[in-house]
């Protein structure tokens, strides 16, 4: 128990007491002020952003597209993006570096445009993915005046330094957005099957009510800033953890070469290993360093008074390398998540999406893309870390390397 000059701080990292809070509790911690701030900085009005009636809402409408079902039937459009990425590199000479990261988050962007407007974004998407992947570079950055509390009528520079960026969102987002409206209403022909089409479409059983036009957008903003910088950071770090570790490398090759020959919908159940280093890569480097909640009531939590309006912290980084729970946790061992682990892995202290109500809608989604990329690329590339490099993890928006990770890549 401490605080900060702004909020008494309770950090929490006994499992049972973590689903006390986050589980069994979660009306009585709500998001803190500090995450609401950063959060809604840029994605005011989204799922991540907003509580109560609200957040029930928005997330009874996006569930069904991100239930592990649905995501299965992702897995051929996420191939043909994994197959994209894999023709553009084969033009590379042998031993061109490329930096990781960027080419991770160009991935996972053209993976969720895909999904989100089946009948594309603007009439230029190379422009459009240049103006989201300058979004992405600056908005990750989190803003001084954010962390102290000062009032949003406060100028932030970051937030001004967005505006031509989200200009160009704004105005593809509001073509795409009439278009659809238009097939909604029958106007034009077919009605796309995409993750826009249903956030239009859906309505609260109880109420009738839709999604308002800023919750759609701030949920597609959403998507695309949160769910392409979780995927490509996981990916980042997989791909640094692999180069170090040439006998995980070769068994990752070995099963992508018996099973992407499979049925595309049959492939991400298949891949059991290269799923187990995605999963051992964000235990190392959790996309979400901390969870925050603010108690609503006095409370007994792992035999201490938590008193109302202390701010919870519940830290993913700390619990994923916590010699309580995990053995040698500052080794990369993908096979503590294979079913023959010799440890059986507490729940609890492995929070890399958070848990309970409030966990990261597009788990799924992530896991899946993560492990399909993954796979392909190592099937048909060697990939080595360029020397001389200090590889360190900075927390942005999420945790991800301070510098550019350079590779050098040459096919097998």
């Amino acid at each position: 128990m401490g605080g900060f000059p702004f909020a008494r701080v309770a950090v929490v990292t006994d499992p049972a007491a973590i689903r006390q809070i986050l589980v069994e509790n979660p009306s009585d911690y709500g998001k803190s002020a500090l995450e609401r701030r950063i959060l809604c900085a840029h994605l005011r009005d989204g799922l991540v952003a907003v509580e109560g009636e609200q957040w029930r809402r928005q997330r009874q409408a996006l569930a069904p597209w991100f239930s592990r079902k649905t995501v299965m039937h992702f897995a051929p459009e996420m191939a043909l993006a994994a197959a994209a990425l894999v023709e553009r590199w084969q033009n590379h000479l042998d031993d061109d570096v490329v930096d990781i990261k960027a080419e991770m988050s160009r991935l996972s962007l053209d993976v969720l445009v895909r999904r989100i407007f089946s009948r594309g974004l603007g009439d230029d998407p190379n422009a459009f993915r240049t103006a989201m992947m300058s979004f992405f570079a600056t908005a990750v950055r989190i803003d001084p005046f954010d962390l102290v509390g000062l009032p949003d009528f406060v100028p932030r520079i970051t937030r001004l330094r967005l505006r031509p960026m989200l200009e160009r969102f704004n105005r593809d987002f509001n073509t795409a957005l009439s278009d659809r409206r238009r097939s909604l209403d029958g106007r034009s022909d077919g009605n796309p099957r995409d993750m826009l089409g249903a956030m239009l479409a859906a309505k609260d059983p109880e109420t009738g009510t839709c999604m308002s036009e800023a919750e759609v957008r701030a949920n597609v903003l959403t998507a695309i800033f949160a769910g392409q910088e979780t995927t490509s950071t996981a990916l980042t770090w997989a791909f640094y953890l692999l180069s170090q570790s040439p006998e995980w490398c070769a068994r990752i090759r070995e099963e992508s070469e018996r099973v992407l020959r499979s049925p595309f919908e049959e492939v991400p159940e298949q891949l059991v290993e290269t799923r187990a280093v995605i999963d051992e890569a964000m235990r190392l480097y959790p996309p979400i360093v901390g969870i925050t909640r603010t108690a609503g009531r006095d409370s007994e939590v792992a035999g201490r008074v938590i008193e109302r309006g202390t701010m919870v912290v519940v830290s993913p980084y700390v619990l994923h390398r916590h010699r309580l729970w995990w053995d040698d946790p500052g080794v990369f061992d993908p096979a503590r998540f294979l079913e023959n682990a010799s440890r059986p892995m507490e729940r609890y202290a492995y929070l890399p999406f958070g848990v309970g109500p409030r966990m990261c809608i597009g788990a799924a989604f992530a896991l899946q893309e993560a492990s399909l990329v993954l796979a392909t690329i190592i099937k048909h590339f060697s990939l080595a870390l360029v020397p001389g490099q200090t590889v360190w993890p900075v927390q942005r928006f999420t945790l991800r390397p301070r510098d550019a990770l350079l590779m050098a890549v040459s096919r097998r």
